[in-house]
């Protein structure tokens, strides 16, 4: 289909070509790196920053040297181990420095030199709320503070800005998804869920982070011995390596952790919750009907964990109006990266197994242009007439830019997935088509067993334990299985522009009280390469929403509706378009194992005969946002 609408132009100002600044920094070793900051900076280390309730949040503060007058902040909070002599550490803060800013990194509580007990998020309504307070009244503050951070650093803040704190003048959330309770059409509970079916990467991660018998220093320890002891004990707990991929198979999942000897923690909590559990309204996750408060300039890649909730909560900020100016000043950046991969973006990028050319973006430049216009008071540094999108559109391989998220000139176009009754595998008769079939073509059945999934290739995922690489890999050797249909149009013979939310409506039926059923969107290449833009996944139970599970009859006919795919891709002339269905994608997402009951903490399952039928009234389809 023909694109009528040419993209809009982009400045020089805008998408420059230039690498990010940071990079430059990459010539310093360790220890050159900490001499030049002792050089340009004033550094304290392992401020005890009190919150309400007594705890001190162990906290390094960086400022220029002779700086004259108030300065602005930056506040990049974590719970990893970030605040120890690193060069990482370093570079950052020499960027921010050497800018003019204030840097500070602070742990979250109960991490590494933090005082209290650690939970997912930090406690961002106060403890991130009680940080900006304490920033606002030092001596050297000018009162503004801006947020920065990737991944963790990004996913609490989502949450502060709902407090609209008088200091919070900016914010900079990048790979931000797990922050996000519900929005919208998405309720993945900081990505906890997708469709209702629990992913695997955050049990690996939690083995990773969460640590509840922890190595403490004495509360009556000095500032200054505290500083020195961060320079050569840094609390990091060493665990045991695990074989991820082999462990990730371990059945019931509810025990993936303590089956390696770990006491019970945060997984143990939140592996029985379902979707919709209130407890998920008790922690720092984001949920939107809390309202919008900060000018944000957020940072998103297509092949992350959660770059539909992402987009979401970003048009969600625009639409809140709790704050006029905030929801007025939303602005989004989306790569083709993978997470929080912003820093590699260059000339001859490669996503998986795909190029993609030119995806350079100057990533600190715009950040601090942005930081430049809230927190210095200098609009020209990042201009109100910046694009409040600009995206990476994958196959033209280029950058865009846009007013909305989708695009205002995007027009649905809904294909139907056809067979004559044999769609299995790659080899099938399975064919997405624009013309609706007619009452009586044949359904598709195939037979999921839990025990032999459908294996995961690339597509958005981080975190895992290297059980997943995440990218756009060729997916032909899951599209010879017979348990995955495959749908592919004819080849096309215009360009054809999918940019925004991708939904599908499936009309299903199974032989198991439930099952889950899994979609993929796929480019395929004139030589048959078969690049994933993304997936997604809906577990049967939650199809009358996540509130009301109810499990299926066998043989009758269900529809669902998982949660979009986003993506931006021309699919270029004779290229074809395919979606492939099956009830599995592991171990990306954790096995159903079709019982009907509490999957978590079962060790067995029972094979499914799933059937996807695509006749009359009964028509299984998907609607691509295709820009004119």
């Amino acid at each position: 289909m023909k694109r009528f609408a040419a993209a809009l132009a982009l400045s020089a100002t805008l998408f420059s070509p230039v690498a990010a600044t940071a990079q430059d920094y990459g010539k310093y070793s360790d220890s050159a790196a900490q001499a030049e900051l002792a050089r340009v900076a004033d550094v304290e280390m392992g401020v005890m920053v009190p919150m309400r309730d007594g705890v001190g949040l162990a906290t390094n503060i960086y400022r220029p040297k002779d700086a004259k007058g108030p300065l602005p902040t930056i506040l990049w909070k974590t719970p990893y181990n970030e605040l120890a002599y690193s060069a990482s550490t370093a570079k950052r803060a020499l960027e921010a420095v050497k800018r003019g800013y204030a840097y500070i990194v602070q742990n979250e509580r109960g991490r590494y030199f933090s005082g209290g007990d650690y939970e997912i998020l930090g406690y961002p309504q106060t403890d991130g709320y009680d940080a900006l307070s304490w920033i606002a009244k030092q001596p050297w503050s000018n009162g503004k503070v801006g947020t920065l951070g990737c991944s963790s650093s990004a996913e609490w803040q989502l949450a502060l800005a709902a407090q609209n704190h008088p200091a919070h003048a900016a914010m900079v959330p990048m790979a931000s998804g797990a922050g996000i309770g519900k929005v919208g059409r998405f309720q993945e509970q900081g990505n906890w869920y997708t469709g209702g079916v629990p992913r695997n990467l955050f049990f690996i991660w939690l083995y990773g982070v969460d640590n509840p018998l922890r190595a403490e220093l004495p509360k009556d320890v000095s500032q200054e011995m505290r500083a020195r002891l961060m320079r050569y004990n840094d609390l990091d707990a060493k665990k045991p390596e695990v074989e991820w991929k082999t462990h990730i198979k371990h059945l019931p999942v509810s025990e993936l952790l303590s089956s390696l000897g770990e006491p019970p923690a945060t997984f143990e909590q939140f592996i029985t919750r379902a979707p919709a559990d209130p407890a998920w309204r008790q922690g720092g996750l984001y949920h939107d009907d809390m309202g919008w408060g900060v000018p944000a300039l957020w940072f998103n890649s297509w092949y992350d964990v959660s770059i539909g909730p992402n987009m979401a909560l970003f048009n969600h900020a625009r639409a809140a109006n709790t704050d006029k100016e905030a929801s007025a000043n939303q602005y989004a950046v989306v790569a083709p990266n993978t997470h929080c991969a912003f820093w590699k973006l260059g000339e001859n990028f490669v996503s998986g197994d795909r190029k993609l050319g030119d995806a350079s973006f100057d990533v600190d430049g715009q950040i601090y242009g942005f930081f430049d216009r809230w927190l210095k008071g200098r609009a020209g540094a990042f201009p109100s007439n910046t694009p409040h999108v600009r995206y990476f559109t994958m196959g033209a391989n280029e950058w865009q830019s846009s007013a909305q998220w989708p695009p205002r000139d995007v027009k649905t176009v809904r294909m139907y997935l056809r067979s004559e009754g044999s769609a299995n595998s790659l080899n099938g008769d399975g064919r997405l088509s624009t013309e609706a079939p007619p009452a009586g073509e044949a359904a598709d059945r195939y037979r999921y067993d839990p025990m032999n999934p459908v294996q995961t290739i690339g597509g958005g995922d981080c975190c895992n334990g290297g059980t997943v690489i995440p990218g756009a890999f060729d997916q032909r050797p899951i599209e010879a299985r017979a348990d995955v249909l495959v749908y592919t149009s004819e080849p096309l013979t215009e360009p054809m522009e999918v940019t925004g939310f991708v939904d599908a409506v499936l009309k299903v039926s199974s032989s198991a009280r439930d099952t889950d059923f899994a979609v993929k969107l796929v480019d395929v290449a004139p030589d048959g390469t078969a690049y994933i833009l993304g997936d997604t996944i809906m577990r049967a139970r939650y199809r009358d929403g996540y509130d009301r599970p109810v499990l299926m009859q066998p043989g009758q006919v269900y529809t669902i509706r998982p949660t979009p795919i986003t993506t931006s891709n021309t699919f270029q002339p004779g290229h074809r378009i395919r979606v492939e269905i099956t009830s599995s994608n592991f171990p990306k997402f954790v096995r159903n194992l079709n019982t009907g009951g509490p999957n978590e903490t079962e060790k067995a399952g029972v094979v499914a005969d799933n059937t996807l039928h695509h006749a009359g009234a009964d028509a299984s389809y998907i609607e691509l946002p295709v820009r004119e």
